[in-house]
């Protein structure tokens, strides 16, 4: 669960981010719970969660890891009510799945790796997740790292195919890769995102870049020997939020990670300090107009609670989520169309290690 991280290029160290548009927009507090979660098979995590709206969410991870011995897929829907286990026998691979998006029951999507280190595109059928095929499906150079989904219900993938696409888009109606950007960039996506204005960005570790429908445009990217990147908020083209976690040069083993928050303007990224700064953040999301919201975090002196990041119109201020007689690791976070909540997935261990169980909170 814990990556690898390092220094990136051209970054200039600032206390604090620089001014932009939503200076003045200030996300609300947040009052935190714990909700109920039914058992899984330890070490259980999720990796990812989704919403449609306050009646229907997913979220999917992997159940009965330990450590680097692989466990199988695992899947939770939420109803309004209740969170309950997706049967998921019936896809017949071990591994994980990683990422999730969906606007409503009949467009939403998942991905996941078995354990020979293929690539799964599911499909949720209003029951279930069922396999979908998509260009170059089990070939080899073909991986599939994160999905999102437009309003109009357009699917888009990052990843990386054998002729260096990183982004696939479709649907039920069938799949198609996007012409690879000009510069042939090496570095796979880490995830994607949809902007309420509809551009569709890919990021990572060694590559930025925003597909507009006709081209792209490549921004600097962040790189480093063991980085992480974990969420983008492209707030505009010059108003940019990463990110990750890092553990420096001659780190792992036994180091903690450092926090990595980048703000960028599309030309040079500033590294802007957090409140906590050992750790992790593991996600960002912005409100239903795409202004910075909130920054999911691991706090490692602080383990049994998350350690969260609000923006206060003018900069990232600590919220902690609720206190637990374990420890909290927060792996990804979103925002519930239309409710001002919030869904915050993953576990109950800084190792993928039993008795790890699946932590939800809102």
């Amino acid at each position: 669960m814990l990556g690898a991280g390092a220094v990136g290029l051209g970054l200039a160290s600032t206390s604090s981010g620089t001014a932009s548009a939503a200076d003045l927009d200030a996300a609300e507090p947040h009052d935190w719970q714990a909700v109920t979660a039914p058992d899984c098979t330890p070490a259980a995590h999720l990796i990812d969660v989704a919403a449609a709206g306050p009646g229907l969410a997913w979220a999917v991870g992997e159940e009965g890891r330990n450590g680097s011995t692989r466990g199988t897929p695992l899947a939770l829907a939420w109803d309004g009510g209740t969170w309950t286990r997706v049967g998921l026998a019936h896809l017949g691979f071990g591994g994980s799945l990683h990422s999730v998006a969906g606007t409503c029951a009949r467009s939403a999507w998942a991905v996941g790796t078995d354990a020979s280190g293929a690539t799964h595109l599911l499909a949720w059928d209003g029951r279930t997740w069922q396999e979908a095929d998509f260009p170059g499906r089990g070939q080899a150079g073909t991986v599939l790292t994160g999905v999102a989904v437009d309003p109009d219900g357009q699917a888009w993938c990052s990843g990386r195919n054998s002729d260096g696409s990183v982004l696939l888009r479709g649907g039920r109606g069938g799949w198609s890769w996007v012409a690879a950007p000009p510069s042939g960039a090496a570095a796979t996506p880490s995830g994607v995102r949809v902007t309420p204005d509809g551009n569709v960005w890919v990021y990572g570790t060694g590559i930025v870049a925003r597909w507009n429908g006709t081209a792209w445009t490549e921004l600097p990217a962040y790189q480093g020997i063991r980085a992480t990147v974990t969420g983008l908020l492209p707030v505009a083209d010059d108003d940019i939020w990463l990110t990750g976690y890092d553990y420096g040069v001659g780190g792992p083993p036994g180091k903690p990670p450092g926090v990595t928050l980048l703000h960028g303007d599309g030309s040079t990224w500033r590294s802007v300090t957090a409140p906590f700064t050992v750790g992790m953040l593991t996600g960002i999301v912005g409100d239903e107009r795409g202004l910075p919201d909130r920054v999911s975090g691991w706090d490692f002196w602080d383990q049994n609670r998350a350690h969260h990041l609000r923006w206060d119109g003018a900069a990232w201020v600590s919220e902690r989520g609720a206190a637990s007689s374990a420890p909290v690791v927060i792996n990804s976070l979103v925002s519930v169309p239309g409710t001002g909540g919030y869904w915050g997935v993953g576990t109950t261990s800084s190792s993928p290690y039993p008795p790890a169980q699946v932590r939800i909170e809102r």
